[in-house]
């Protein structure tokens, strides 16, 4: 079992950046694909991110490919999501999640663990 803890979210102006953490305990997330998603309030669950096991492969939704970085330091077990360039439609909780898989994922079904959110929001 992992446990995932994310941190790093808050209220930052339109443009600003944030860096998102995510927490692995309980078990390494050695070997494990990892991803972000977002939910905004009314809609479904979004596709941000994905890292594969090595870290050699990423992967990003339209929306905040450009804008985006996702990073993993396996020795911390911990992964990251660096946001610049924010925009207020960036406004939602920022999920991170594991996989009992190697290579990249894109769909919230194909994730097996999740952490509780942190919330990420852009003023206009």
């Amino acid at each position: 079992q992992v446990q995932l803890v994310e941190s790093g979210g808050g209220l930052v102006q339109n443009g600003g950046s944030l860096r998102l953490s995510c927490a692995a305990s309980g078990r390494s997330f050695t070997g494990h694909t990892m991803g972000w998603f977002r939910q905004a309030p009314g809609k479904e669950r979004e596709f941000v991110a994905s890292i594969d096991w090595s870290g050699g492969s990423t992967d990003y939704g339209n929306s905040v490919k450009g804008r985006f970085t996702v990073s993993r330091h396996d020795a911390k077990n911990t992964m990251y999501l660096q946001m610049n360039s924010l925009k207020p439609e960036d406004t939602a909780v920022y999920y991170c999640a594991a996989a009992q898989a190697m290579a990249l994922r894109r769909h919230v079904y194909e994730y097996d663990y999740w952490g509780q959110g942190t919330q990420v929001t852009v003023s206009s």
